[in-house]
């Protein structure tokens, strides 16, 4: 590891990751590899997280695709210079924005997304001009290897390269000079990185997770709520970092929306989605009985069962309450607890109480309660009358806030995200204007109120 960082500064060093087209080349190469392997990936994903192919490209390698063909149309226009305007007090001037990349970057990627979250923020690092090492997890190995591999055959090591391991490999990537260093993954490891990095004060990006709050009001269209809800919440088998972690609904509508929910249930999942091909499982038995042990059989009205030999929980939904031990940390797994609230104002403060989950959505009719959800809870990101999809945007930052995360990155946002931007002040020789000199005089403080003011 230490070697291929020192060869990384030196390829940083020669400049060759300055050129906007050097980069641009890369990114083609990455998206024909990714073209070529595709059936390769799709068969990691299913062998690591039982992703049915579908999922697989509709959630890891479209978006990756996605994001590559983003930059290939608008890499050079990010790139560019930008001149913002420059006060009267600096005549004559060009004030300049440069964007310019960190240099050699750390890229730490999680196992729910194994694919997807190793390339996006490949993908980012590399258009702003930067070298990676890229530690993906060693919970999905089938999916890590073929990253590995796919990094290979496409870049050169002082450019890009792969480390595989656990813990103790991640322990000595966090002891490294890195210059930018970019985590998803949990809250716990997050305050790890972020303490190792502020021994170097190495500038770092977390994308964290949460209990990200599903409020359905009583004016909200039940049968699409529930439709949309049971999508978001059990895709990937709700190891999903945006996943709706509860829902949180008028008294009103809690018994037509359970209805509802189990309905949708059945239609997406079958009657029997333990024996579903296309539905997913639990990354390992660990986390598999972590989330049996969050079951409780009284209270559940939807689901409840689990097979440990395919480390397959079905859709579960639990009515639930804030003291349950569901409620006490993020679930990340097939079950859904449904909370109820009475007045919205209320249920704001009450989620206000909590860390600030990455996500949150709202299902309503009623303009006034969206608005004020929207405006006074302070979360991520998230969506009105849907869940999940908002990420697949790449106009739009993604990103967590305070305990779900720091920083934001897709698409141009990035870029951005491991770019440093450079002031710089481009002053004409021809003119030079004496007011800031000494020595002063009453005349020149006149002058300078009149400028400044």
């Amino acid at each position: 590891m230490d070697n291929i960082l020192k060869k990384q500064q030196n390829f940083f060093k020669s400049g060759k990751t300055m050129s906007v087209d050097f980069r641009l080349e890369y990114l083609k190469k990455l998206k024909t590899a990714i073209k070529n392997n595709e059936q390769k990936i799709l068969g990691a994903l299913k062998k690591d997280l039982g992703k049915s192919s579908t999922e697989g490209y509709m959630c890891e390698v479209g978006l990756a695709m996605s994001e590559i063909t983003y930059f290939l149309k608008n890499l050079k226009k990010f790139a560019k210079d930008k001149i913002v305007p420059t006060p009267i007090t600096n005549f004559h001037s060009k004030s300049i924005i440069k964007s310019v990349p960190y240099g050699n970057v750390l890229i730490i990627s999680p196992w729910n997304y194994p694919f997807l979250l190793s390339i996006e923020p490949l993908v980012d690092a590399i258009a702003a001009g930067n070298t990676v090492i890229l530690k993906p997890s060693a919970y999905s190995p089938a999916t890590s290897k073929v990253v590995k591999e796919l990094i290979e055959e496409v870049f050169e090591k002082e450019y890009v390269a792969t480390v595989t391991g656990g813990r103790e490999e991640n322990k000595h990537l966090f002891e490294m000079d890195f210059d930018f260093i970019f985590f998803t993954g949990s809250k716990n490891v997050g305050k790890e990185v972020l303490k190792a990095a502020s021994e170097k004060l190495i500038p770092t990006a977390l994308e964290l997770g949460g209990k990200s709050p599903c409020i359905v009001d009583e004016t909200a269209n039940i049968k699409l709520s529930a439709k949309r809800i049971v999508f978001g919440k059990f895709l990937n088998c709700g190891q999903t970092c945006v996943a709706p972690d509860y829902i949180y609904c008028h008294k009103k509508v809690k018994d037509k929306l359970i209805f509802e929910i189990k309905n949708q249930i059945i239609s997406q999942f079958g009657q029997k989605p333990l024996e579903n091909p296309d539905y997913g499982k639990i990354i390992n038995e660990k986390h598999f009985e972590r989330l049996v042990e969050l079951i409780e059989d009284k209270k559940i009205i939807i689901g409840g069962k689990t097979d440990k030999n395919t480390l397959k929980i079905e859709p579960t939904v639990m009515l639930s309450t804030w003291k349950d031990k569901i409620m006490q940390d993020e679930i990340f797994g097939s079950i859904l607890p449904v909370l109820t609230y009475e007045n919205l104002d209320n249920a704001i403060e009450k989620i206000e109480k909590q860390p600030h989950p990455l996500a949150l959505y709202i299902f309503s009719k009623n303009n006034k309660n969206i608005k004020k959800v929207t405006e006074k809870i302070r979360y991520g990101g998230g969506c009105i009358n849907d869940v999940v999809v908002h990420l697949a945007t790449p106009e739009m930052p993604f990103g967590g806030f305070k305990q779900s995360g720091i920083g934001a990155y897709h698409g141009k946002f990035g870029f951005d995200c491991f770019s440093h931007k450079k002031s710089i002040l481009d002053k004409k020789t021809w003119f030079d204007l004496p007011l800031r000199y000494q020595p002063y005089s009453s005349i020149i403080e006149k002058l300078l109120k009149m400028f400044l003011n």
